[in-house]
């Protein structure tokens, strides 16, 4: 995980004021780098770049400090991603090191200064990654700039809409109020030709989009690395639940996406060698309400680490005045959140299901005034999203992976804990993908299958827009990495080719008599739950959907009339 800033400017170098440079640092504890070059178009007018990259170092066995630059060509590259693959294979040491060398062979080996081929090559590379990334590359050789989000927007960057002549990027801002900040959209990468920069006007930027089955070959252009969601619709499937070989399909492809994800973490650090660091300490956490999708992420993972790894249970309750107001004596507001209940049956059937680990659950316990104390912060992160649904999640998102509560033992008694973890695993991308949504539902009562897969559709093709940019803002302030195993390009692959009947069959209505679980569990996301009734985790199973705002009590805390589309100011 890294924190990015750069600019380009004609007048003058601009660098990130102290609020940024602070957020810039929570994302990126380990490393603090700034590297400035003054750029030449071809007519002697030249503007002042820099890069600024903050690091959390999570993979190898070295920290690679950033930005990356060359000195033979002057080119640069400031990464904040995760590049699981390259061409197909298992990427291993640091992704930073390997994406700039194959960025520099791109830029470097084309003949006579063909800036056209160059160019294509680039494009090339960066699609060769497989993983979450957000970059800005210098080409200095081609003068050439490259910035973007993967195809997903899975890591966030922003732009700053400033004067014609200059163009501002960071992963944060330092602003709550407005300020003229919007993200870049994950639609395609931005290309500045810095041959062509003028004494005055605007930066002379192209786009090269991202396509699905693009049908303009001869266009510069990206390939999604997975297709349209299966719209077929077979009569052959209604009413059949999803099948052992689905299902085990299934589980194979969730747990190549978490393998990727959970081995190797923070080998740079050296915990093992650390006198004060338990054996059991845990070096992945998982933002945990005791749901279906996160629930099924910690059974898988047992099976991927150690097992004198420890995994913490990251579970975030609020003190909500307006519910919370007239408790008796001895009741507690946490205890009475809707996912404190969850997450403890749940964290109860893992440690039966999966014995000999250390399970940690990790209560988050947040009063009112703490939530107020950190509003202006929590806005600043999540900007520029601005509503109270965006707000709520991001409370929750916020507090949580501070993963700072208490945890208790086996005599109820408890004691101050701070997770060791700096990888956090979410689940988010379950619902979009397997039918989770009561509108899911709702969809399909209306207008039968297709209707169920035009929402889908329109669900998985906004996640980007609507969570993903907000969510690592305001994760990665903690000095963690959000990870999402169910968003591996792969896994997506994968799901969107199952038919829908094998996903979330709401033309088989559940019933709860039934002992057959392809009846007796409910429909929305029916082949997840499969699975983890497969993998011993009944309880889990036949767990309701419940958005994050409402199992954690961060929603409407003032008063119940607020909408979540509601702007705030």
């Amino acid at each position: 995980m890294c924190g990015i800033f750069f600019s380009l400017c004609r007048a003058h170098s601009v660098s990130p004021d102290p609020g940024t440079a602070r957020l810039l640092r929570n994302r990126g504890p380990d490393s603090f780098g700034t590297h400035q070059v003054r750029v030449h178009a071809d007519d002697d007018i030249s503007y002042e770049a820099t890069f600024v990259s903050t690091v959390l170092s999570l993979r190898g066995t070295a920290i690679t400090e950033q930005p990356v630059v060359d000195e033979a060509s002057g080119s640069a590259l400031c990464w904040n991603g995760e590049a699981w693959k390259f061409a197909g294979q298992p990427v291993t040491g640091s992704d930073s090191q390997l994406v700039f060398h194959n960025l520099l062979q791109a830029c470097n080996t084309s003949p006579n200064g063909d800036r056209e081929l160059a160019q294509r090559q680039t494009v090339n590379v960066l699609f060769s990654i497989g993983g979450p990334y957000a970059f800005v590359f210098y080409d200095a050789r081609n003068r050439y700039l490259y910035y973007g989000r993967d195809c997903l927007g899975r890591r966030s960057l922003l732009q700053k809409h400033g004067s014609g002549d200059e163009l501002i990027i960071s992963s944060v801002c330092d602003n709550s109020t407005g300020e003229s900040w919007a993200e870049i959209e994950a639609d395609g990468i931005h290309v500045v030709d810095l041959s062509q920069l003028a004494g005055q006007g605007p930066l002379c930027t192209s786009h090269i989009p991202h396509c699905r089955q693009c049908n303009h070959a001869d266009q510069l252009h990206f390939n999604v690395p997975f297709t349209k969601m299966n719209d077929k619709i077979s009569t052959s499937g209604f009413g059949a639940s999803p099948t052992l070989p689905i299902i085990n399909q299934l589980q194979s492809s969730l747990s190549s996406s978490l393998a990727l994800r959970v081995q190797h973490v923070r080998e740079a650090s050296n915990l093992a060698q650390d006198q004060h660091q338990s054996i059991d300490e845990a070096r992945v956490a998982i933002l945990f309400s005791g749901g279906l999708d996160c629930t099924l992420l910690a059974r898988l993972v047992h099976e991927l680490i150690p097992r004198e790894q420890g995994i913490d249970l990251l579970n975030v309750a609020f003190e909500n005045p307006r519910i919370h107001s007239k408790l008796a004596p001895n009741e507690s507001p946490y205890e009475l959140c809707p996912d404190r209940i969850t997450g403890r049956a749940s964290h109860a059937e893992l440690t039966q299901v999966c014995p000999g680990r250390t399970w940690r659950f990790v209560e988050v316990n947040v009063p009112y005034s703490q939530t107020l104390a950190h509003r202006t912060e929590v806005m600043t992160l999540m900007h520029p999203h601005n509503t109270e649904m965006d707000l709520s999640i991001s409370y929750a998102l916020y507090f949580a992976s501070r993963g700072s509560g208490i945890v208790r033992d086996d005599s109820d008694t408890t004691a101050p804990y701070s997770t060791s973890a700096h990888v956090l695993l979410s689940g988010l991308g379950a619902d979009e993908l397997f039918g989770g949504y009561g509108r899911h539902a709702v969809a399909f009562a209306r207008q039968g299958y297709a209707g169920l897969i035009s929402e889908l559709s329109l669900d998985f093709d906004r996640i980007g827009k609507r969570n993903l940019g907000r969510d690592d803002r305001v994760i990665s302030n903690s000095g963690k990495e959000v990870r999402f195993p169910y968003l591996d390009e792969a896994f997506i692959s994968f799901a969107l080719c199952l038919p829908v009947t094998s996903k979330c069959d709401f033309a088989v209505p559940q019933d709860k008599d039934s002992d057959d679980p392809g009846t007796l569990l409910e429909p929305g996301k029916r082949v997840l739950r499969m699975l983890a009734w497969h993998l011993g985790m009944k309880g889990v199973a036949a767990e309701k959907k419940r958005a994050i705002q409402f199992g954690s009590r961060t929603a409407k805390m003032e008063t119940a009339k607020t909408k979540g589309t509601h702007i705030l100011t």
